[in-house]
């Protein structure tokens, strides 16, 4: 797989039906290993061992509804009270990180309303802080700690 700007970790890699598959610590199941999950992957293990973020507040492939369609969120974090906090959306190291990805995670905003919106394909994160009574944002640069949130 690709080099990534993250710190390794013992991934656990497997195959089914003879394509490749890792581990998903938050799902706690085995997926496919694509260039985007391999992105997921480190970065989750990053959020927990470095930003020490609880797995047990944060969720992978969350589910939730558009104008009427039906759309996942890469990663979300959650507060102490269940309360969405963070969206993450994973691109693979070879997407170029653009307005179209910032669309996609804002619109995604529109319905959760979270604090912190991050992106990340391996190589390049942004994270910004939302500021809804000036309905504006500002990037920071690093992503926060758990107990900062």
């Amino acid at each position: 797989m690709f080099a990534l700007n993250l710190p390794g970790y013992d991934t656990k890699i497997s195959s089914k039906d003879g394509k490749p598959t890792i581990f998903d610590l938050l799902r706690r199941c085995y997926v496919a290993l694509t260039p985007e999950e391999w992105v997921r992957q480190h970065f989750v293990h990053f959020l927990i061992e470095h930003c020490n973020y609880p797995a047990t507040l944060m969720g992978n492939e969350v589910g939730l509804t558009l104008n009427g369609t039906k759309k996942r969120c890469d990663t979300v974090v959650y507060d102490r009270n269940l309360k969405p906090r963070i969206i993450i959306e994973y691109k693979a190291p070879t997407v170029k990180i653009n307005k179209e990805v910032f669309s996609q995670i804002a619109r995604y905003n529109l319905v959760l309303k979270v604090d912190y919106l991050i992106i990340s394909n391996g190589i390049q994160h942004y994270c910004c802080r939302m500021d809804y009574e000036k309905n504006s944002f500002e990037f920071i640069a690093n992503i926060p700690e758990y107990s900062s949130l």
